[in-house]
């Protein structure tokens, strides 16, 4: 079952943006003023189209409405040039804001721990920093102005009917009860639905990730079926909030439509009560008519982009709550050790479950240190802490800064030079050739097609499991790090490509400090000592011979492999 990242509560991202927002306070009031400007100028048009009618009712000639109409002109350009300005400054202020958020959320994920990220799948950190991010980049560049702009019209448009006579402004208010139902029920039915569906959405991502991820497994098993019937039940958990989030959406507007036609009744009936009574005169109740249709729009829009503001608040609340995990403790590594060294380590990835329980390890300088055991007796969770990739829970690593190179080789996309240059950015293609002969994969890059230019990763030139893992063993001699970490990185080749890449790894070792995690026992034959691990903990150490002749479990799993070959 997979563990998603957190998610943040509602005061958790009003806490976040708010500290986004602080360093740029002075263009958020320049911000404002330009929205209050633009609700201002449109406030001015239905007074003005009622006195033109008031004019024309009252038989003026066309002359006299010469100034109205220019004026009119004039206000309404001024409305569109502060709309356009208000919505460009919305975006100068929240692209960055969206920017700093998207960065810190990947910031914190290259920080987590590698079990952490790993339990939750690649695909919820993906559909995070891809598809939250675009719901919130939409609301920032669409959302926010306009309902900023919708709630300041309807606030300054409600003075306006009060300025023409109180019982108008009480006539347009009969329709907000039955928005304030609609909204508040909306509220509370759209927030759970649409965190609801992200989370869906995640975990489609990530079924989706480990089909295709997995494509070669799943056709030589035949699991295709299965993998199909998984990637639909995760897509129907989509498509049944999609179709829940449309029913919803569609009582929404519904009841909107009918607070429309309640306060618009009641507009037109106050103002023929007024005008008949001579309390108000034609203008004055085409203006109250003009004021209440003109609110028909930001009403609506304040309300409709509830909806989208309740999407981007469930995708914002996703971000905030990577953007804000503790950074976990960087692993403590001392230079006191000149080798390696590991002290009282003990580790888990479920509380009470601990992966290594008091492992004491020194490996002197220069010296190749096999590690074998069982699968799950805790060699990988140990190369990774000897690495610095995570850091222990309890217990001291001691050394200089090590590589690690693991079982699975990602081979980025991009020119293969880029690829190496990944561990020495500086490297000339002259070093990065060297590096190459070292592992034995010259001869085949300078056979492709652009040689070191040759694209490679997705969508380019496909490299196979041993190739890619060549490259990695020479991103570890570009690197130069005194110590070494190999994680079993022979086990996806075969027979061929193993001894390929044992002769390329004993190559890459020449003259530093190496734990190897052994999946071929043959590496730990040729190792200056060898350390066996079982359920967490270091039960036997030595050089082959003296294992083997001691009859303990290293000469069970030496029996074992020698009578699989």
């Amino acid at each position: 079952m997979r563990e998603l990242l957190p998610t943040a509560d509602a005061r958790t991202t009003r806490a976040a943006v708010v500290a986004l927002l602080r360093p740029h306070r002075a263009l958020g009031a320049l911000t404002l003023g330009v929205l209050v400007a633009e609700a201002v100028a449109g406030l001015l048009v239905p007074p003005l189209l009622g006195h033109l009618v008031q004019l024309v009712a009252d038989g003026e000639p066309a002359g006299a409405l010469t100034t109205t109409v220019l004026v009119l002109l004039g206000v309404t350009l001024a409305e569109g040039v502060l709309g356009a300005g208000g919505t460009a400054l919305v975006a100068r202020l929240g692209e960055p804001l969206l920017a700093r958020l998207r960065e810190r959320v990947v910031e914190r994920v290259l920080r987590l721990r590698l079990g952490d990220v790993e339990r939750a799948g690649s695909g919820d950190v993906l559909a995070r920093v891809g598809d939250d991010v675009g719901h919130v980049a939409v609301a920032l560049r669409e959302a926010v102005p306009a309902m900023a702009g919708a709630g300041l019209t309807i606030a300054l448009t409600v003075v306006g009917l009060a300025a023409l006579d109180w019982r108008l402004a009480l006539a347009g208010l009969c329709a907000v009860p039955i928005q304030a139902w609609t909204l508040r029920w909306y509220v509370r039915t759209s927030g759970p639905v649409y965190a609801a569906e992200r989370h869906a959405g995640s975990a489609r991502a990530q079924q989706l990730l480990e089909t295709l991820g997995g494509l070669a497994t799943v056709r030589a098993f035949g699991l295709q079926h299965d993998h199909h019937a998984r990637v639909r039940a995760r897509s129907q958990d989509v498509l049944d909030y999609s179709l829940r989030t449309v029913r919803m959406q569609t009582r929404f507007f519904g009841r909107l439509n009918m607070a429309e036609l309640v306060g618009c009744a009641a507009i037109l009936l106050v103002s023929f009560w007024l005008v008949r009574d001579g309390v108000i005169d034609i203008g004055a109740a085409t203006a109250a008519a003009l004021y209440f249709i003109r609110l028909f729009n930001p009403i609506n829009t304040l309300l409709f982009l509830v909806d989208e503001v309740q999407s981007a608040g469930a995708s914002l609340a996703r971000l905030v709550g990577v953007a804000e995990l503790p950074v976990p403790l960087e692993a403590q590594r001392s230079g006191a050790h000149p080798g390696l060294r590991l002290r009282g380590i003990h580790h888990a990835y479920v509380p009470g479950r601990d992966v290594l329980h008091d492992v004491d390890l020194a490996i002197a300088p220069g010296e190749r240190v096999a590690l074998v055991g069982l699968s799950g007796s805790g060699k990988t969770t140990l190369a990774r802490l000897a690495a610095g990739v995570e850091p222990p829970q309890r217990g001291v690593v001691e050394g200089p800064e090590a590589t690690l190179v693991a079982q699975e080789v990602h081979v980025f996309a991009g020119p293969l030079a880029a690829d190496l240059r990944l561990a020495a950015p500086a490297a000339s293609d002259a070093e990065l050739l060297e590096a190459l002969e070292v592992v034995g994969a010259r001869g085949w890059v300078e056979a492709l097609p652009d040689g070191l230019a040759t694209v490679v990763g997705d969508g380019g030139h496909r490299l196979n499991a041993t190739q890619a893992q060549q490259l990695a063993l020479a991103r570890l001699v570009l690197a130069d790090r005194p110590i070494a970490v190999l994680d079993e990185a022979t086990a996806e080749s075969g027979s061929a490509g193993a001894r390929t890449l044992e002769a390329g790894a004993r190559a890459a070792l020449a003259g530093r400090t190496a734990l190897v995690v052994a999946h071929r026992l043959a590496q730990a034959v040729e190792s200056d000592r060898i350390v066996v691990l079982h359920d967490g903990r270091v039960v036997e150490e030595g050089r082959h011979e003296e294992l083997v002749a001691a009859g303990g479990r290293y000469s069970e799993l030496w029996a074992a492999w020698s009578a699989s070959r």
